[in-house]
């Protein structure tokens, strides 16, 4: 990917360190608002592809109470709300066989409380938890086996695959493997910018509808207490919001404008300094994030689709 400058570390009023990134802002049309380096690559989404994985889930009858659908496309903190809302969407299954590693909570709070009291790794736990109970519940709906349900060649994954490429307009081509299990579907930023919009913009009752409220209802359940993604879609009201490892960031507000965003070097703490740069670009006011990071990215404006 050819990156840009987007964020600059400040100290005492000189630039200490720079983070390189991509990033594109869609209007609702689907027209370019703001670019940098370059949206078009292709790139590993991380989580930011788990409002695509549930509202494939959905479209195959998959019915979950906005909560159940909010920890499905969920990168969880493990708080104990986190573990109760993946239980709910198990339905009775053990936490056994869920397909994802036993870990520790992300959430560090929770993490060294874990570790204090002896608490060993749990796969309940593990962030992807609630997407992994959502993958179960969906193969036991359409009367598929729950063994090998992380195989590419899986019926589920083949809908869920087929679902991102009708979602960002591109075909998939690369497959790799995510840190959870999952099969991971290469994409572009326009493609997550392209995906993100239509199911923020999704009419009532529609799968990606499902997706998109129970993500605005539970944004507490997308995150948690203490996460960047969450306290931005309480202060936006109707943005629909979802980081990934590596530094990916993806919303949505509910007019159908979408943004979507790569920091080169996976730096986590310039993911957010650019979400809130862009949504200021989008009229929104939000907290810039750190003081000693600055939204520096050089934009191209109206660049051509």
């Amino acid at each position: 990917m050819s990156h840009e400058p987007l964020v600059e570390l400040i100290r005492d009023g000189l630039v200490e360190g720079v983070h390189h990134g991509s990033l594109v802002v869609l209007a609702p049309d689907g027209s370019t608002l703001f670019a940098a380096g370059d949206p078009d690559a292709v790139m590993y989404p991380r989580s930011t592809a788990k409002p695509l994985q549930a509202t494939a889930m959905a479209r195959l009858g998959l019915r979950l109470s906005p909560a159940g659908f909010a920890i499905a496309a969920a990168s969880h903190s493990g708080e104990p709300m986190h573990l109760d809302a993946a239980l709910d969407v198990l339905g009775g299954r053990s936490p056994g066989a869920l397909g994802n590693p036993a870990d520790f909570p992300y959430d560090p709070v929770e993490r060294d409380h874990w570790i204090a009291t002896g608490r060993a790794p749990s796969r309940l736990a593990h962030n992807c938890s609630g997407k992994h109970a959502a993958m179960l519940a969906t193969c036991e709906l359409n009367g598929w086996a729950a063994e090998g349900y992380l195989d590419p060649a899986h019926p589920l994954q083949r809908a869920i695959a087929a679902t991102v490429e009708d979602l960002t307009g591109r075909g998939i081509e690369r497959v790799a493997v995510d840190g959870c299990g999952a099969p991971l579907f290469a994409t572009t930023l326009r493609g997550l910018a392209t995906a993100v919009s239509k199911i923020a913009t999704a009419a009532p009752g529609t799968p990606e509808h499902l997706v998109a409220e129970g993500i605005r209802t539970h944004p507490e359940l997308v995150g948690g207490s203490r996460r960047d993604v969450t306290a931005v879609m309480r202060a936006v009201p109707g943005l629909i919001a979802k980081d990934g490892f590596e530094a990916v960031q993806i919303a949505a507000l509910p007019d159908g404008t979408a943004i979507a965003a790569k920091i080169a070097d996976g730096g986590d703490r310039a993911r957010y300094p650019v979400l809130a740069g862009a949504l200021e670009l989008c009229g929104i006011d939000v907290p810039p994030g750190p003081e000693n990071l600055r939204f520096t990215g050089k934009l191209t404006v109206g660049s051509p689709r």
